[in-house]
């Protein structure tokens, strides 16, 4: 039986890093389904979206590892407007392996713990203590997870040729998790390029991508810095997906989506597992051009639409009936009715 206080982010059990771990999972692969079947991104943006997702449950599957049997220490689920750990919690996987030279000698070796291990449970017929089963995690840890896929602060993907008959010449993706909102968000900028290859001048474009498109902000702001700092550049389109916040039982804020899950999951009115997730969609468009600067360092810019806002809700069935009696004022606002996505079982 897993109990989860609704007062308490802190997830503080084999049972609870399990059960998470499983939500997790189950709702980021049930929203590439979704996000495919109601057209939410191309084809490319999906392929894409997958790879950043798969970096984001590789890391909380890194962190059900390190915690499951550490008594000192407990993961924690952010409780701002969020449901997903805590930015500090990828900071620690990251910072962690970096070091994990140094721990590994450190460790006793598998061996002697596995023959530890049959001669505790099959001669003595006891339980493996828990510090013993601490040592053989933490050796999991360190020997399997791969610091390179880690979900960074800031994740910058490939620069890519566009099709043939398109209306771009490039395309690139940036994934960052915001700090202050301790989400992820998955970015795409179509452009064409002025100066001579795009491809041989990368490694400029992703510099100015991680100084300048690395947070939350306003997306036509973003768009202007990006344009503003990279003069051969000409963005034609920009896409954010802001994901989240993931309503469930771990997390705890004011939003009122979540605020109706816990108190449907505290009246025993839903499961345990209930939950639903949030995403929105921003979009900005290039159009006509201006000039900015002097006489000496006159540079053109793009006029950049008007945002285009959307929001989405997914959940299971049973979920959206309790959001329509709940808070259909939320509902009013999304781009389309919320979407039916699985239940977890």
């Amino acid at each position: 039986m897993i109990t989860t206080p609704l007062d308490s982010a802190l997830l503080d059990s084999k049972e609870q890093y399990v059960f998470y771990h499983k939500m997790v999972d189950f709702v980021l692969k049930e929203l590439i389904v979704s996000v495919q079947q109601e057209k939410l991104c191309s084809q490319q943006e999906l392929l894409i979206f997958k790879q950043y997702s798969d970096l984001l449950l590789y890391s909380i599957e890194a962190m059900r590892i390190k915690y499951m049997y550490d008594e000192e220490d407990n993961m924690k689920v952010d409780l701002t407007d969020s449901g997903f750990p805590n930015y500090l919690e990828f900071r620690f996987l990251y910072n962690d392996l970096e070091l994990k030279n140094e721990y590994i000698h450190k460790l006793t070796d598998i061996d002697s713990l596995k023959e530890e291990f049959l001669d505790t449970l099959l001669k003595k017929k006891q339980a493996v203590k828990r510090d013993r089963l601490f040592q053989a995690a933490s050796i999991v840890y360190y020997k399997s997870v791969d610091q390179k896929l880690i979900f960074n602060r800031f994740v910058q993907g490939k620069i890519l040729e566009a099709p043939k008959d398109a209306s771009y010449e490039y395309i690139t993706s940036w994934s960052f998790y915001d700090v202050s909102h301790n989400r992820p968000f998955i970015c795409y900028m179509y452009f064409n390029y002025e100066g001579k290859n795009a491809l041989k001048d990368k490694e400029k474009i992703y510099q100015v991508l991680k100084e300048t498109a690395d947070r939350q902000m306003p997306l036509d702001t973003m768009a202007y810095n990006i344009d503003r700092k990279l003069t051969d550049i000409e963005p034609k389109h920009i896409k954010r997906i802001d994901l989240g916040p993931f309503h469930n039982v771990f997390a705890k804020d004011e939003n009122k989506i979540t605020h109706a899950i816990l108190t449907g999951i505290s009246k025993k009115e839903i499961p345990l597992e209930s939950y639903a997730l949030s995403l929105k969609i921003d979009e900005v468009f290039s159009g006509e051009t201006f000039t900015e600067g002097g006489f000496f360092s006159k540079q053109t810019l793009q006029k950049w639409s008007e945002v285009i806002k959307q929001k989405y809700v997914f959940a299971p069935h049973r979920i959206i009936q309790l959001l329509h009696n709940r808070t259909p004022e939320v509902l009013h606002k999304l781009a389309k009715s919320p979407i039916e996505v699985s239940s977890l079982k």
